[in-house]
């Protein structure tokens, strides 16, 4: 739980650190980012032509020319890595100041792919046209996440602009996270020998419960996904002659997802999905919950009458964080209303996706999701899974006392407010992997994906305004870390 009385410190200093940022971020990030915006970088999966088309290179091309003319480029190698077949990796490894050379690295983490742009934006807002309006910086990737890299590296001027110190600091942007970042793995273990041990990880891939303070993501969920194919004959068939004699694949296939769902509830059924909730993750919850009491519903928009599967406000946090749950995402073998005949149709496909509890073994989840829809189906059916992927969750270590007192100060100094933490219902697939290489790292997962944020649906943005006052955060956990 974080503490309400921050240790003594001076408030001039970061007064004077919140200038410097925000006039970093007026004067060279918003121009550049902006920039950034107008690029199409698709995410691999939604672009298989990724590499062809060229557009991943050229944002990462677009934020390496801005970092050349940075001040700190005298003191950073800045490169592009890239291994055979993968999306590539922008590095940027800033030496630490001279009175922290010997205080550890830190690994500033981010990514520049975008999601497709998906049509519904409002009237003169679009994916790929930046728009300023009201505080906010429209258009794709300007909050998920294009914004991360300039806030790392401003953040690292800020603290050297005021004379103070950070150590050996490594921005990692790939181009993969919204693909799940399968190249990732590849990445962390070609570059282990030159990043050494990590000490710091700063994730800005994360969110927000509103604006008025400090929010930690401590937990992310896992996930699970398959595409499961019914078969009940080799071709459709008139249903007048079929129908009552041949089962239905529809009807097949609602029994198996009965096997995982209970449809009345939303409960997943299966054993392996399930976990305790910690006790500590209850009680943060309970805390952001008298701060922010529309927490959840607040990120999730219901049409007028149509009530949320519970209305206990802790139920849905704790639902939308360390429960798992069964989204159908897509289908196939069903014809629109207007082309659908009197036909007993020969397959039905569905796409399931499973968000897991951060503690959740995922391939074990996959397994077992795999056996109840194979194992004794109806009627002898066939049944074909493909596209089968899981990734894990994510559970934050405890902080350090140097940490902690950090995050008071800048939630006291900072935002006037205490900071407060969050768990996220989606996956960074990276925080997995992080703690896992290395299990000794504080974490500190963060971000400016606030309430009309829209991250991944039409009109996204970024609160510019909430944006800076994360990176002065940063600068001063950074600044913390160089002087425990």
């Amino acid at each position: 739980m974080p503490e309400t009385t921050p240790p003594p410190s001076s408030a001039a200093s970061t007064e004077a650190l919140a200038e410097a940022v925000d006039r970093r971020w007026a004067e060279d990030v918003v121009p550049s980012l902006s920039e950034l915006v107008a690029i199409p970088a698709l995410s691999p999966v939604f672009d298989e032509d990724w590499e062809a088309n060229g557009q991943l290179d050229a944002a990462i091309d677009h934020v390496r020319t801005w970092l050349a003319q940075r001040p700190i480029a005298s003191d950073a190698t800045i490169r592009t890595v890239r291994l055979p077949g993968r999306t590539p990796v922008l590095l940027i490894d800033v030496a630490p100041t001279d009175a922290a050379r010997d205080r550890g690295t830190v690994l500033l983490y981010g990514h520049l792919d975008k999601q497709p742009p998906v049509g519904g934006w409002s009237e003169g807002l679009g994916p790929w046209t930046p728009v300023l309006r009201d505080g906010r910086l429209y258009g794709r990737g300007a909050a998920d996440d294009g914004y991360a890299g300039y806030a790392a590296v401003t953040a690292l001027e800020a603290v050297r602009e005021l004379g103070a110190d950070h150590g050996r600091a490594v921005v990692l942007l790939e181009t993969g996270e919204e693909s799940g970042s399968p190249d990732l793995p590849a990445y962390l273990e070609h570059l282990r020998p030159e990043l050494g041990e990590v000490e710091l990880v700063v994730c800005l891939d994360s969110g927000a419960g509103d604006y008025e303070r400090l929010w930690l993501t401590t937990s992310l969920r896992g996930m699970a996904q398959v595409t499961v194919t019914v078969r009940v004959l080799d071709a459709g068939q008139h249903s007048g002659l079929a129908s009552g004699v041949a089962p239905s694949s529809f009807r097949i296939l609602r029994q198996l997802l009965d096997r995982l769902e209970d449809s009345a509830t939303g409960e997943v059924l299966l054993p392996e999905l399930v976990v305790e909730v910690p006790a500590d993750r209850v009680a943060e919850t309970r805390a952001a919950l008298d701060a922010v009491p529309t927490l959840v519903l607040d990120n999730v928009p219901l049409p007028e009458g149509v009530r949320p599967v519970t209305d206990d406000p802790l139920e849905q946090a704790l639902n939308n964080t360390w429960r798992p749950t069964l989204s159908v995402i897509g289908g196939d073998g069903l014809p629109t209303p207007a082309e659908a005949g009197n036909v007993l149709r020969p397959q039905t496909t569905l796409a399931l996706s499973f968000r897991l509890p951060p503690t959740t073994d995922p391939q074990a989840a996959l397994d077992a999701v795999s056996a109840a829809l194979t194992t004794d189906v109806p009627y002898g059916a066939t049944v074909e899974l493909s596209r089968t992927e899981c990734g894990p969750g994510w559970n934050a270590p405890d902080l350090a006392p140097w940490l902690r007192s950090a995050l008071d100060r800048a939630g006291a100094e900072l935002f006037g407010a205490p900071w407060l933490t969050l768990g996220l219902g989606g996956s960074i697939p990276f925080m997995g992997l992080l703690q896992d290489a290395y299990p000794a790292a504080q974490f500190v997962v963060t971000g400016a994906l606030g309430p009309g944020s829209n991250a991944h649906v039409p009109d996204e943005s970024l609160h510019l305004a909430y944006a800076a006052r994360v990176t002065t955060a940063v600068a001063m956990v950074l600044a913390a870390h160089a002087e425990r």
